[in-house]
């Protein structure tokens, strides 16, 4: 079986989200994947040929005004030169991102990589978690500490740096990317097995 290629295409305005990518890439390769870390503001041809070749593409923005930044959006309605090519049909896709309030409407962000993936026609990989935090026993520390289902979403004040993102979201984060890698073996096992 070929090695997985895993691509993050993500925005950070601050530093913060890239901490995020960061624990995604790591998770994806500890999983055993090709990774690739894509800025969308400062994409190249050859970055959108690697996004063409991936098997598994996470989209990753902070939230701003209760969506992705505009520099996610830019490489959004970029992304459209793919769909006219149907190029990422039925690749698999995830997303993350981070806000500095608990909620932020983050679930706004999630769901439009949802709908970007959907209409690219790839298929949405969740976080498969339990939400964490929510009980007497449970604890900040926890993994998806915040209980989001769709991605892995992160909570970093706002007067704080990127080297306060919390740990937990950190290790949610990490999840994901083995979760996508994972996810990617064993559809590339069914390809082979149909």
């Amino acid at each position: 079986m070929t090695t997985p290629v895993v691509s993050i295409a993500y925005h950070s305005g601050y530093g913060h989200t890239a901490v995020i990518a960061e624990a995604v890439r790591a998770g994806a390769a500890e999983a055993g994947a090709e990774v690739h870390l894509i800025k969308v503001d400062e994409i190249t041809d050859e970055q959108w040929e690697t996004l063409d070749r991936s098997d598994a593409i996470v989209f990753g923005s902070p939230t701003y005004m209760g969506t992705a930044s505009g520099a996610f959006h830019v490489f959004a309605e970029a992304s459209s030169k793919r769909w006219f090519q149907l190029a990422w049909k039925d690749k698999l896709a995830a997303g993350f991102t981070n806000s500095a309030s608990k909620s932020g409407d983050k679930l706004h962000t999630l769901q439009f990589f949802q709908i970007l993936a959907g209409q690219h026609g790839m298929h949405w990989v969740n976080l498969g978690l339990h939400p964490g935090w929510n009980s007497s026993t449970g604890s900040e520390h926890d993994l998806n500490r915040l209980g989001v289902f769709t991605g892995a979403a992160a909570q970093t004040n706002s007067d704080e740096g990127p080297e306060a993102v919390h740990k937990a979201d950190v290790a949610t984060a990490g999840h994901l990317g083995r979760r996508v890698t994972e996810t990617a073996k064993v559809f590339a096992r069914g390809r082979v097995a149909a």
